[in-house]
This record gives structure tokens, C-alpha cells and sequence, in this order.
């Protein structure tokens, strides 16, 4: 929360530019592009040896840019591995954006009223996933035969990937450096949801557009139809460390190589875009709303996604029973146990790959098939990182308690000393624990309690609202 309202409404940047490169920087720079050039000469020729010799020289030149604040990685972990070149012609059913060269800014621009009042708005925008069938108000199927629950799973899996393309987008078609603070939800009927704070204001008609002309295509091979089931497997052998098919003994195509299999003009195996269902609403810093919509942010932080929604229904159970069937087979990285159920051997296979029981984080009933983080923030959105906000949090309180103590308005700051609680971890059923709404209660408690000798909540107090909470909440 504290990070969200940080960033919302800056009048400045958050993060100076990067210092300019050193020469020694600039000289290192130089002559890893010529060992880089060097290498190819070599590997090109085919003396192996003299290509490791090269590496560890690169390696050093890269540890001592590093040293020098250089970031990012320069280089591929796999460079080995040849590239493989898809088309990057947009789709013929997507509509054209406007590219622009993105400025180094990201705070939004300011607007002047009638009476000399000087606004920078920002917005809250929503996002969704196609339709995938009709629902009822409750988010079950009308027809659960006809609804696309492979097409929903696919979408969840790769739905991340959809995200950071629409960044991508909408920062080359504004031309500036958009920054934002999102977080994940899903829909009554299950379906990835995305709610996003943006700093800085876009036409809702620019938002659309881009919405509409985003999209990400999944090159792998295809998974409509099953090769073996769970009764006839492919079997691993130890001599060449592969998979076997069961009957022929021949080895399962490799995940390279069915890759390979796929061709130019082929189509790819899922296309991901989102719905038209796009709602971007205007906010400024004093808004009423502003408190309302963080809490709309993160209010369903603390819960895994299958339980955002409550499920009391045999017909919502069903729903959720299918979704979770579909997504248990649906292959969800290169070296996913999957993989195995169409013919296709995973990326570094090895001995124990079932299909269905892959341990990738999509596939457990408790994310629905997203597997990536449930709160996205863009680099430049506060200048700070969550684990920064939580010491500045820890900082005023410590500041606060020591101000109380001093005037004898509240109890003197505790002493740092880690001898003074003593911890023992209850075990199940133990008589002494108590109950969990007995626990809820009392923490509330204590929380207004911490409010009254903050002074949060009055106008002499910190200024902290509602919504947002008093700083000691990440503290506590």
C-alpha cells in the first residue's frame, strides 16, 4: 500500500539518470566486443580449445564491468544455442499503433483550470482476458460442454507474457516512460484480471487501441491432441539418458528439435489477447477516491487466487474442478513433465517426469495457471523497493515511540534487546493456542491502540489515511 501511494502522484522523477559511463568502462567495453568478435573467428574455425580460452577472458572483463556498476546481463546463458528467428510482421487482425521515440520521463503531464489550478491526474485502469464462453452472474458456465477451458488455461499460463507486451506498447505508442503498480485478481469465472495504477494520464482512446492491437503468440509445438495416456507412458533409458516410446523403443523427438519441426508460414500454437471489456479512470492525489482504489489494489493480497472468490455452490465447485483438469496437462515451460504426453521430450529431461504431475507453480489449484507474481511495479515507479518502503515504515515508528517516551505523552521506546521475548513454536492441537478469531479480534485491537499513540487519525496526526493505513502496519 505505502509503495503504491508513493509512486501514484510524483511531481518529479523518482530516480536520477545513471552516471556516464568511465573510461575505463568504455575501454572494457571495447575489448569485450573484440574478444566477442575473436570468438566467433575461432568457433567458426572449430578450435574448441581456444573458445574456452575465450570465455574465462570474457567472463573477467564481464566480473570487472560489474565492479564498475554496469548492469544487466550482457550476455546469453545459452549463446551456444542458435537462435531461432520467428517473423516479427504484426498479425494481420491486429491494428497498427503509433511508434514514437519514448522521452525519459515518467511523470504525467499537468493540466491549468479556468481559475489558475494546476492538476497532474493520473489513472486506475482494468484489464481482462477474452471470453471463453457465456456465464451466469456467479461466473459458471451457461453451458459447461461448450466452454473453452483449454483456451482459459492457456491464457492464465501465459497471460504474463500478454502484460509485458502491452507495456511494451502503450510506452512506444505515448512516447514517454509509463510507469505503474499492478496487481492480479481473477474473475468470478476464474479468468486472470488486472487492475493497474498508472502514473500520468493517456486518452482512453489510445488505451483501447492499444489493448486491442496487443497481443502475444506462443511458438511451441502443438498440445491438441494427446500422444500416450496415463496407462501407456513413454519410459525413460538410462544409457542415453532420454524418453523411449513404449512400443517402437525409439527416443522421443527432442525439445530443440521439435521446435525446429515448426515452420515459417505455420501458425502459432496460441495466440493471448485480452477482452474488451477495458475501464481507465482518471484520479489525482486529493482525490476521495484515491485511499479507496490502493485498498481496491491490494485487498486480495493476502489470498491465494482460488479463494478470492467464495465458493458455495456445487455448480462453482464443477467449474473450478474443470478449469484445474485442464490446466494438469497443460504443458507450461519448455521443461514441463508435460511435454511427455504429446511425444515431445522436455528441455533437460531427466529420470521421474510424469505427465500431470509437474511441480510448476501454474499448475496448483491455488493460482488458477498464473505462475508469475501477484504484484507487478515498473522499475522507475517509486525509486524504491518494497523491502525500502518496510525500513522507512520501521524508521518513523521508532522515531514516533522515542518522541512519546521523551514527552511523557506515551511509553518509552523498548530497548533493542533480542532477550526479552522469548518464542516456542505451538504444534497442532496444542490446548495453549488460542482460537484464530480470538487472535483477529486482538490484533485489531492493538492496531487501534498504535493508532491512538501515533496520533493517526486526527489532524494533528501523520496524515495517513484510511485506506493506506498507519505507518506502522508493515512494521508491525
Amino acid at each position: 500500500m505505502a509503495q503504491c501511494k508513493t509512486g501514484w502522484h510524483l511531481d518529479d522523477e523518482p530516480l536520477p539518470d545513471p552516471d556516464p559511463p568511465s573510461d575505463d568502462a568504455k575501454a572494457l567495453a571495447v575489448l569485450r566486443a573484440d574478444l566477442e568478435e575473436a570468438r566467433g573467428e575461432v568457433l567458426a574455425a572449430g578450435d574448441l580449445g581456444q573458445v574456452g580460452e575465450i570465455d574465462e577472458l570474457i567472463g573477467q572483463v564481464d566480473r570487472e564491468l560489474s565492479d564498475l556498476g554496469v548492469r544487466g546481463r550482457i550476455a546469453p546463458a545459452d549463446r551456444d544455442r542458435p537462435r531461432r528467428v520467428r517473423s516479427t510482421r504484426r498479425r494481420q487482425d491486429a491494428p497498427d499503433l503509433p511508434r514514437l521515440p519514448v522521452e525519459r520521463r515518467t511523470v504525467g503531464r499537468t493540466f491549468t483550470a479556468p481559475d489558475g489550478t494546476v492538476w497532474r491526474p493520473s489513472m486506475f485502469l482494468t484489464l481482462t482476458c477474452a471470453s471463453y464462453g457465456r456465464v451466469h452472474s456467479d461466473g459458471t458456465p451457461v453451458d459447461p460442454a461448450s466452454y473453452d477451458y483449454r483456451q482459459a488455461a492457456r491464457d492464465a499460463i501465459h497471460f504474463p507474457k500478454l502484460l509485458d507486451r502491452f507495456w511494451q506498447n502503450l510506452r512506444r505508442a505515448v512516447g514517454w516512460d509509463v510507469q505503474y503498480f499492478a496487481a492480479l485478481e481473477p474473475q468470478r469465472r476464474l479468468a486472470p484480471h488486472l487492475h493497474a495504477a498508472i502514473r500520468g494520464t493517456i486518452p482512453r482512446t489510445m488505451l483501447r487501441l492499444v489493448a486491442a492491437a496487443t497481443y502475444h503468440q506462443v511458438w511451441r509445438p502443438a498440445t491438441d491432441r494427446p500422444v500416450y495416456d496415463d496407462q501407456h507412458l513413454p519410459v525413460w533409458d538410462d544409457t542415453i539418458g532420454a524418453y523411449l516410446d513404449p512400443d517402437a523403443g525409439d527416443p522421443l523427438p527432442s525439445w530443440d528439435a521439435a521446435l525446429d519441426a515448426i515452420g515459417e508460414d505455420d501458425e502459432p500454437a496460441h495466440v493471448v489477447r485480452f477482452g474488451p471489456q477495458l475501464q481507465a479512470d482518471g484520479v489525482t492525489a486529493n482525490s476521495v477516491n484515491t485511499g479507496r482504489m490502493i485498498g481496491y489494489l491490494t485487498k486480495y493480497l493476502t489470498k491465494t487466487l482460488d479463494t478470492c472468490h467464495e465458493i458455495s455452490s456445487d455448480r462453482q465447485r464443477a467449474h473450478v474442478e474443470r478449469l484445474a483438469d485442464a490446466l494438469r496437462y497443460e504443458p507450461c515451460s519448455p521443461t514441463c513433465a508435460n511435454w511427455l504426453r504429446y511425444g515431445i521430450q522436455p528441455r533437460n529431461p531427466r529420470r521421474g517426469l510424469t505427465p500431470g504431475r509437474c511441480t510448476g507453480k501454474a499448475h496448483r489449484r491455488e493460482t488458477l495457471g498464473f505462475g508469475g507474481r501477484r504484484v507487478l511495479v515498473s522499475r522507475r515507479w517509486s525509486g524504491k523497493t518494497l523491502t525500502d518502503h518496510r525500513r522507512d515504515r520501521v524508521v518513523f515508528i521508532r522515531q514516533q515511540l522515542a518522541a512519546l517516551g521523551a514527552t511523557g505523552t506515551g511509553p518509552a521506546a523498548p530497548e533493542d534487546d533480542p532477550t526479552r521475548i522469548a518464542w516456542t513454536l505451538l504444534r497442532p492441537g496444542d490446548p495453549a493456542a488460542p482460537r484464530r478469531e480470538h487472535l483477529i479480534l486482538h490484533a485489531i485491537a492493538q492496531r487501534h491502540a498504535w493508532r491512538a499513540q501515533l496520533g493517526i487519525g486526527t489532524e494533528e496526526g501523520a496524515g495517513g489515511d484510511s485506506a493506506t493505513g498507519p505507518p506502522l502496519a508493515d512494521a508491525a
